[in-house]
């Protein structure tokens, strides 16, 4: 199994998941690119992100998606709902779950 991401809330309960087969891929060309957020997330762990973090994470996920082939496009494009969903709803973290 690879990455998945979901919308944690502050007591842990899972709200929403995204297991795109191609986040993994993402995470790695961010890593290729030294970005400084999603470039980090741990492929064998959990990586947390808050609303405040959004805000760099964001930009970087709409970077990737302009110049990614179609399938990360839609990955990019199913994470950034899930940020949505963090923005709305205040405790709420997005979580990169490693394998």
């Amino acid at each position: 199994m690879g990455i998945s991401v979901q919308v944690r809330t502050f007591t842990g309960a899972v709200e929403a998941t995204c297991v795109h087969p191609s986040i993994a891929d993402l995470c790695r060309r961010a890593a290729s690119q030294n970005l400084p957020m999603l470039g980090y997330v741990d492929p064998w762990d959990d990586t947390v992100f808050n609303r405040s973090q959004l805000r760099v994470l964001i930009p970087e996920l709409r970077a990737l998606a302009n110049g990614s082939a179609a399938e990360e496009a839609e990955a990019v494009h199913e994470i950034l709902a899930l940020t949505a969903q963090v923005e709305r709803e205040a405790h709420r973290y997005l979580v990169f779950n490693g394998d």
